[in-house]
């Protein structure tokens, strides 16, 4: 970590391989790739109180002086935002913004699994090798349930990375029937690609919601929001019952985050670049919407 390696992820929109730009890239690096900054990590950064301070800082009406150069740094695309720039009232409120329908349209009809949020995302099996060779991807751990990880052993896992930059409301990847969120705690790690190449198991580390959703013809899923540094707090504002696809889940408030979708294995035809890329431990930039993969008939 000692020298500065770019992290590259493949953007389905242009077609292209690009480099990441990291948000706050300058104190991960400094955090996740020193001594002292591991142990500021473990006395401070990874607790909840960090976190939950700087969210207080979001509220303030004073951090609404950095929406618009946030927004002109990072070149998001205002035509997009459902309210006004001028109406947000602070940061959190701009982080946590709705956009137009027409900016996210659902690809494909409801044999068309979708991907659930803004991200870069990669799909890895339960079980395998996982960003670092010899560290698996733990599902018993990520779900904390001996029964549910049974019966998903060997499934599909799609992880869905949110930078700060991204539009950070998250939805239902498929029509389903959805359970309660189930809170699992844990620490407040960042899941940037910064801090997981070094400590893979943040995912199951960290606080993260647990949902089951019960497909009408396509069996159960399971989907996972996951809190990182200076995102303690992750709003539901859907309801238990009946969801459809595309319909939106919740929201995370500042902050990079991650939300994982859990399919048992052969149920599922991936997308062909996801595959590839994935197969070659690379990111796959989409948007909220596009088409992730095709449900095989069950």
């Amino acid at each position: 970590m000692a020298g500065r390696e770019a992290i590259a992820f493949f953007n389905r929109l242009t077609g292209q391989v690009e480099e990441e730009v990291i948000y706050g890239e300058a104190s991960l690096r400094w955090v996740y790739g020193s001594p002292l900054g591991r142990a500021a990590l473990h006395t401070l950064v990874k607790r909840a109180a960090f976190s939950k301070i700087y969210g207080l800082l979001m509220d303030r009406p004073s951090s609404a002086a950095k929406i618009q150069p946030f927004i002109t740094k990072y070149g998001l695309v205002e035509a997009d935002f459902a309210d006004a720039v001028e109406s947000y009232s602070c940061f959190n409120d701009f982080f946590s913004r709705k956009l137009k329908p027409e900016a996210r349209p659902l690809a494909g009809d409801d044999q068309t699994l979708v991907f659930p949020a803004d991200g870069r995302h990669l799909l890895v099996r339960a079980g395998a090798d996982f960003l670092v060779k010899g560290q698996r991807f733990d599902l018993p751990a990520l779900l904390g349930d001996a029964a549910l990880a049974a019966e998903f052993a060997g499934s599909d896992v799609l992880i869905s990375r949110l930078c700060p930059t991204d539009y950070h409301r998250f939805h239902f990847p498929c029509a389903a029937v959805a359970g309660v969120p189930q809170l699992l705690n844990g620490a407040l790690f960042s899941v940037s690609p910064l801090a997981l190449v070094t400590r893979p198991s943040i995912l199951w580390e960290n606080k993260r919601y647990i949902t089951r959703l019960d497909t009408a013809n396509h069996g159960p899923v399971v989907f996972l929001e996951v809190g990182a540094t200076c995102v303690g707090k992750v709003v539901h504002t859907s309801q238990p019952g009946p969801v459809l696809r595309g319909a939106e889940k919740g929201t995370f408030l500042f902050g990079g985050s991650t939300v994982i979708t859990v399919i048992p294995f052969g149920a599922v035809d991936w997308a062909e670049d996801l595959r590839v890329h994935s197969a070659q431990n690379q990111e796959l930039y989409s948007l909220m919407g596009s088409a992730a993969g095709t449900w095989l008939t069950r």
